[in-house]
């Protein structure tokens, strides 16, 4: 469901960027009006950008090599700290 949301905005940003291109006006190099079509389409780019790293799915790659990292910091915590609970029982 999630990927498909993220295919369905990214449709509709590409869309919306096909039917601006022929309206916007880049004429007059430095008026306001080309300033602000230039942002525009920039803008445009960076919301079709963002929605095809999501269906690409490169944060659940880092989300998982992440959650294995924590892992393992959790388990050689947990040999530290049997390693000193073994210490303490041994001078007892």
């Amino acid at each position: 469901m999630k990927g498909f949301k993220n295919v369905v905005y990214m449709s509709l940003a590409i869309g919306m960027l096909f039917y601006s291109i022929p309206q916007l006006n880049f004429r007059d190099i430095g008026s306001l009006p080309m300033i602000f079509s230039m942002v525009w389409i920039a803008m445009a780019l960076l919301v079709i950008a963002a929605h095809l790293h999501q269906i690409l799915g490169v944060d659940e790659e880092k989300r998982q090599e992440l959650s294995r990292i924590k892992r393992m910091k959790k388990w050689q915590m947990e040999q530290l700290v049997q390693g000193r609970r073994k210490m303490l029982q041994f001078r007892k």
